[in-house]
């Protein structure tokens, strides 16, 4: 809201008065307009309110001591004797032309045996000061009813426990005696434990919209007098109380919001300031110490500002530090990073003024109040003996200054952010040879200052915007620059610094070489970056001399890391020779399989065929597969987004592809390749589209379900494949490439692979000619299906197409009808289409609690296809004797009897009549 608040006196009366539209006063209008708080304006009256100021004089009960506005919403709270009232500001809409500003007294907080010296609020905080005590409190809103809000008239909240006991304290309450108490810091919950009671007064007319609070403690903060050889100082007095809010970084989408990020609190003694930060976590950022006795200071998001009896001292502050990791949480990653909140302040500047009184800060302003006189001004401040009891009743009234001369008002335009930047990095420039801390000190300061501009609300319509976004980049390269040279814990550091600077890899090393070409030092913070950012994807390639360069690092520095810096995609260009050469030296310290397998890599790159055979010749094959999960870019790298092969993975596609799929299923099965990146890698590799399955990948697959372990996976795998041999066979399709392993070897060396059952064989031995082409894809898809792994209600959809499909589809609808239990459905198609394979597939399958398919199924649709087609099919008379066989040897004669047709030839049944007999006569 636009408009000054006063505590004024008058003829020994305290008045406070709201100036609403006070700016007509200086654009030349003398009307001025009073009115009470809350009164209601008659329209026609409201009317001259455009051009004239108003005064809105708030009365209370007691005479106001303090006041403070809330920077965010502009609410209004005062401080009085015992109490501290909250005005709400309200805008009062006339008409369509004129809306006011007014205010609403709301709520009341009761603070027995507390006399208020400052107080300061901000987004429903309060900060409350005696002159040794502090107290910060937050109202939260309470949910409630309608009917609750409108019938409760007054809120308590509890005491949390009793005041001061006023009988205790009066008995020694003696001239001789100064009562001090034991200084105490409370934070968060332990903070109710201050012993100050609070009672909550609603003062609103209740309605629907009555909001309802409770008081949440935050901080409680007991100092003691100074005391020192030469007597006791009865001058120690907080002051400066403030509450600082700090906004969300501006974004162009949201230009115009504002959203309160943090909440800082600071207060001051006469020799120390303290700054607070109360918004998610209550906790002492900074303790500032002053070269003498303070009379004022003033917080900003960048500086704090600090009068003397002589000069005006600035100092650093942590705020943006606080908000950044209030804003973002994992800012401290290797991604980005932040300089720490618990870095030391600094004195920034100090300037001689004669008599400063107070301070305040607008923009890029400081306005500073000076009296030029020899006035001991500390007299005014100096506080009865008996207030340190928090027993005084009131404050003395100020004296009439109007009179006095030799008064002075200073408007002093700080330096710009951009100037005291380059100030800044120009003196660390002192300690950069020494490589001490300090010019990391510095350029930190300079980093956050920068960092403090661009989370300002108004950043976005700064003349500087640009210049401080360049600042900010430029901030975070001096810092990387330092942790890289250094040799500081924190060299971890250079990593994320230089990663916000934007630079490259190429030129983070130009900044880091001297001009003679050698590297200035090979310190942990540059080995830490250069290890992380080669072995990530990134889309940079490096010059043949800068990748030179990284390889006498690395040799120098950290030969271990040699193999894998050569395959990252940035080492491109890289010189083979070269890299073999140093290779060569590393592997005479510490010899490895990764270091061969480089080699080789570096080998086939110079056209080396010769020593690619030696390299590769130097392990067993399957030491090799298991080398490259030390280092899986050898076989597939990124770039530009997507994974491409290597040019070692094209000549092993080539030469050695059981190596190369050994390799593969070694990387998934240690987290290095998923699945679905492995289908990728071998498509691309392959030069097939998306679409298209190459024979290669096939392999993987099959040679992935040896090892499986992970029942999501093993049916995946299991999909996979059926869908191949699937599409294969119905589209009469070869694979353009041998497969690796046949069925028999997929059968006795995976158990997901099952033995083919006889009456399978049988089904097939009468197969066409055109599917003995495919006969490989058949065998393997039968064998997956008289597994036990397979989900066959999985695969149904998928083998669809080749369900008609003569005797292939044949045997896959019994092989499907067998697994999901349907006997009788997997009878009849083998006696509608091969009744010669019937008792086969009965005496394979037909056990134990299936056996009475035998003579409730098999046996009476034999009887009833042989009846109709007589002896012109003997194929069907000799399957009913098997049968008759079998079930007269399960079945007691009764039952085997009834089963017999009424109409049937004696002579046919009758020696199974006599079997079932004698093996009953035989029991």
């Amino acid at each position: 809201g636009d408009y000054l608040v006063t505590i004024e006196e008058k003829s020994k009366a305290t008045f406070l008065r709201a100036y609403v539209n006070w700016r007509c006063m200086s654009a030349g209008s003398s009307r001025v307009c009073v009115r009470m708080v809350g009164h209601k304006m008659e329209e026609s009256y409201s009317e001259t309110l455009k051009e004239q100021m108003s005064i809105v004089e708030m009365p209370l009960s007691d005479p106001p001591l303090c006041i403070s506005c809330c920077p965010v919403n502009g609410d209004l709270l005062v401080g009085c004797k015992n109490k501290v009232v909250l005005f709400c500001l309200k805008y009062l809409v006339i008409n369509q032309n004129l809306t006011v500003l007014d205010f609403e007294r709301s709520l009341i907080l009761h603070i027995d045996n507390l006399i208020p010296a400052e107080v300061a609020f901000c987004a429903r905080h309060i900060a409350i000061t005696t002159e040794l005590d502090v107290l910060i409190l937050k109202l939260e809103q309470v949910q409630q009813s309608a009917e609750q809000g409108a019938r409760s008239v007054a809120t308590l909240e509890t005491p949390v426990a009793g005041g001061v006991n006023d009988e205790d304290s009066s008995t020694l309450e003696l001239d001789e005696f100064i009562i001090c108490q034991k200084p105490v810091e409370l934070l968060g919950e332990e903070s109710k434990l201050c012993e100050i009671p609070i009672t909550l007064e609603s003062t609103e007319l209740p309605t629907e919209d009555t909001k309802r609070f409770q008081v949440q403690y935050l901080l409680f903060r007991r100092f003691t007098p100074d005391q020192s050889p030469f007597g006791f100082c009865e001058e120690t007095k907080l002051h400066s109380l403030q509450l600082l809010p700090v906004y969300q970084t501006a974004h162009e989408e949201a230009e115009n919001e504002r959203e309160l990020l943090s909440l800082f609190c600071f207060f001051s003694l006469p020799h120390v300031g303290y700054l607070y930060s109360v918004g998610k976590l209550v906790e002492l950022i900074s303790t500032y110490q002053y070269s003498e006795k303070s009379e004022q200071a003033v917080l900003t998001p960048q500086f704090l500002h600090v009068i003397t009896s002589e000069k005006l001292q600035c100092f650093t502050v942590r705020c943006s530090a606080a908000a950044a990791r209030d804003e973002d949480p994992y800012i401290d990653t290797t991604v980005k990073a932040c300089p720490p909140v618990t870095l030391d302040v600094c004195t920034l500047r100090m300037q001689l003024f004669i008599g400063p009184r107070a301070i305040c800060h607008f923009k890029n302003h400081i306005i500073l109040l000076t009296k030029a006189d020899t006035e001991d001004i500390t007299e005014r401040r100096r506080p009865a003996r008996r207030m340190l009891s928090r027993k005084a009743d009131g404050i003395k009234s100020r004296t009439n200054s109007e009179s006095e001369p030799g008064w002075n008002l200073y408007i002093i335009n700080t330096v710009s952010t951009i100037q005291l930047y380059r100030e800044m990095v120009d003196y660390s420039r002192t300690y950069e040879n020494v490589k001490t801390e300090s010019c990391i000190h510095l350029l930190s300061e300079a980093h956050l200052l920068v960092r403090a501009a661009i989370m300002d609300p108004s950043f976005l319509k700064s003349e500087e915007k640009e210049e401080l976004l360049t600042a900010f980049r430029e901030s975070c390269a001096f810092l990387g620059d330092c942790y890289s040279r250094f040799d500081t814990k924190d060299y971890h550091l250079a990593l994320p610094y230089y990663r916000m600077s934007g630079l490259s890899v190429t030129e983070v090393l130009k900044r880091l070489v001297s001009e003679g070409g050698e590297i200035q030092t090979c310190e942990r913070g540059l080995m830490f970056y250069l290890t992380h950012s080669l072995n990530e994807d990134l889309n940079e390639e490096l010059s043949k001399e800068s990748a030179n360069k990284v390889l006498q690092i690395f040799c120098a520095a950290d030969p271990v890391q040699l193999p894998h810096i050569l395959c990252s995609p940035c080492m491109a260009n890289v010189c083979p020779l070269t890299a073999i050469k140093y290779l060569q030296k590393v592997e005479k310290m510490m010899p490895s399989v990764v270091l061969t397998l480089t080699k080789a890599f570096m080998a086939l790159k110079m056209g080396d065929l010769m020593m690619y055979e030696q390299e590769m010749g130097s392990y067993k094959e399957t030491i090799l597969a298991c080398g490259f999960i030390g280092q899986p870019k050898l076989l597939r790298q990124p770039k530009e987004g997507t994974v491409i092969p290597t040019e070692f993975a094209v000549y092993l596609k080539e030469m050695q592809p059981g190596l190369l799929v050994a390799a593969t299923v070694a990387l998934h099965e240690n987290s290095k390749i998923e699945l679905e990146e492995a289908d990728t890698f071998f498509k691309v590799l392959c030069g097939n589209s998306v679409s298209t399955v190459p024979q290669l990948l096939v392999d993987f697959w099959e040679a992935l379900l040896l090892v499986c372990s992970q029942e999501e996976v093993l049916q995946e795998l299991l999909l996979k494949l059926t869908s191949q041999y699937v599409w294969r066979i119905s589209k009469q399709q070869l694979p353009e490439t041998k497969p690796l392993k046949t069925t028999e070897d997929l059968i006795n060396s995976c158990s997901h692979f099952g033995l083919i059952f006889p009456w399978v064989t049988s089904i097939m031995s009468v197969s066409s000619a055109s599917d003995k082409g495919y006969h490989e894809d058949i065998s393997k898809l039968q064998s997956l299906l008289c597994s036990r792994s397979i989900n066959i209600a999985l695969v149904l959809p998928v083998l669809e197409p080749l369900m008609e499909a003569g005797n292939v589809g044949l045997a896959i609808r019994v092989l499907c009808s067998t697994r999901l239990g349907r006997y009788d459905e997997a009878v009849e198609q083998l006696l509608e289409r091969h009744p010669d394979v019937a008792v086969s597939y009965a005496q394979h399958e037909l056990k134990d609690d299936n056996r009475a398919v035998w003579w409730n199924k098999l046996l009476p649709e034999l009887c009833k296809r042989a009846r109709l087609t007589g002896n012109d099919c003997p194929v069907l008379i000799s399957s009913l004797k098997e049968t008759l066989s079998v079930v007269a040897l399960e079945l007691e004669l009764r039952d085997f009897l009834s089963l017999l047709p009424e109409d049937g030839t004696a002579a046919f049944f009758l020696p199974h009549l006599l079997q079932c007999s004698q093996r009953k006569l035989l029991t």
